[in-house]
């Protein structure tokens, strides 16, 4: 969430997909190309379905098509206090195995992005992503879009892969081999490429 405020409230799967438009409509964009790692793939996929205008292409980068259910780590983020303690940022980073090299700097940016969102904004970002209505069973994506995943991702499989790319009519899957789920962190220059 960066510096952007922290209310109490607004984070739906709605919500977030409605501040991307707000933020387009600040910066002068009306429509533009979204990419979205992870649960930020989930976002860019409702954005695609609430303002299909403002999307002129998507790509999901180890993209869920369902975010429903209680994750293991849930717990853990119920009890979470503030200050939220940039130790256990690091270690839920680490939940996620990586097979190529990850600048320490990057790193150390996300945990100190992850140590500054108060407690409440991680349960209520957490509640907003597992209680939405998965974004391809509301609508039909529109929009070309590639998807990429990284084929050891521990969190993602390739069958639901294959049915995201199945939701979606104008979409094709790219397999990245010996990367896991956290691509864009691997290999940004890649995924810059394939983008292009």
């Amino acid at each position: 969430h960066g510096d952007a405020d922290k209310p109490a409230a607004g984070y739906s799967l709605v919500d977030v997909a409605a501040d991307v438009a707000a933020f387009m409509d600040a910066v002068g964009v009306s429509s533009a190309v979204l990419v979205g790692s992870s649960s930020g793939g989930y976002v860019a996929q409702q954005v695609a379905i609430t303002s299909p205008h403002r999307v002129a292409g998507l790509v999901l980068v180890g993209s869920p098509a369902s975010l429903q259910g209680r994750p293991s780590f849930a717990d853990e983020v119920d009890r979470l206090t503030d200050p939220v303690d940039a130790a256990w940022v690091r270690k839920f980073l680490a939940w996620f195995p990586v097979f190529h090299p990850v600048p320490p700097w990057y790193l150390d940016g996300r945990v100190r992005d992850g140590a500054r969102m108060p407690a409440y904004v991680w349960r209520e970002t957490l509640s907003g992503l597992i209680t939405a209505r998965p974004p391809t069973e509301a609508a039909t994506i529109t929009a070309p879009t590639l998807l990429v995943w990284g084929a050891c991702d521990e969190l993602l499989t390739r069958e639901q892969q294959q049915a995201l790319t199945a939701a979606i009519p104008a979409s094709r899957l790219v397999v990245y081999e010996d990367t896991g789920h956290l691509v864009l962190w691997e290999q940004p220059e890649r995924v810059a490429s394939d983008l292009t």
